[in-house]
């Protein structure tokens, strides 16, 4: 896979953490598009620290060079809101979107497997797939979180890189429905995504909506079965009560 084009904000190429073994694809073109697409909407779902803000020209001149597709109208709706809003307003906003509200969390593995033994060891898995293919994430996120997988699946391919994203297709669908409801400039992200990833099937679509109704899975155990609590720090992931507000590790390095 050739490089990153120049006129590509710096900020979309740094903040990609790790170098992974690249696969050889039949469409270098397309697999690029691609690439940069999920790298777009990484950054996109990234909590606004005063660097993202910052760069928001940039990131917006890079959606309007994009060709023609679905993925890129949606990107460019969201970039209009994103490029308009002062600081603090982005902040609030998203940490209510993502921090606050259980239906639109940025951790993947919560919607399939909810506060069940089963999480732990999804998340384990997840972070092995991201060792094996050569890729370290810092620690500064969990490999469940939605920026982390698309920074993944931009590096290693369509095909092993965006597996996770389809694994976690139906909590994604929740996702864009939830922010749809709160007439969050977000949903337009999401609905990027998943023009990316097979069309839902009915199953999916009735999965969706009974997860919509009656939540993700539960069970009373507490933290012990995520190993240690390697995956799953104090005060996380207990629903109903919130996520911290995500940062950056870049922010918590300035600290």
């Amino acid at each position: 896979m050739s490089p990153l084009p120049s006129t590509v904000p710096a900020i979309v190429r740094t903040r990609v953490r790790a170098a992974v073994r690249r696969r050889t694809v039949s469409d270098p073109v397309e697999a690029e598009r691609r690439s940069l697409l999920l790298r777009l909407m990484s950054l996109m779902l990234q909590y606004p620290d005063p660097e993202l803000a910052a760069a928001r020209p940039g990131v917006a001149a890079a959606v309007r060079a994009l060709p023609a597709s679905r993925a890129a109208t949606e990107l460019a709706a969201f970039t209009d809101w994103f490029t308009a809003q002062d600081p603090d307003t982005l902040a609030r906003h998203y940490v209510e979107m993502f921090d606050l509200r259980r239906k639109s969390s940025l951790y993947l593995t919560y919607y399939l497997h909810g506060d069940t033994r089963r999480r732990g060891m999804a998340l384990l898995a997840l972070a092995q797939r991201y060792r094996a293919a050569g890729w370290d994430t810092d620690g500064g996120e969990l490999p469940d979180h939605l920026p982390v997988a698309l920074e993944f699946a931009a590096l290693s391919g369509a095909g092993a890189g965006e597996a996770p994203l389809r694994q976690h297709r139906r909590g994604l669908q929740l996702i864009h429905r939830a922010l749809t409801d709160a007439d969050s400039p977000y949903r337009h992200v999401l609905a990027a995504l998943l023009t990316l990833l097979p069309p839902p099937t009915a199953a999916d679509l009735e999965a969706v909506a009974e997860l919509d109704a009656q939540g993700p899975p539960s069970e009373d155990v507490g933290l012990d079965p995520y190993g240690a609590g390697e995956f799953a720090p104090p005060g996380t992931f207990v629903p109903p009560a919130p996520a911290p507000p995500t940062r950056t590790t870049h922010e918590e390095d300035s600290r």
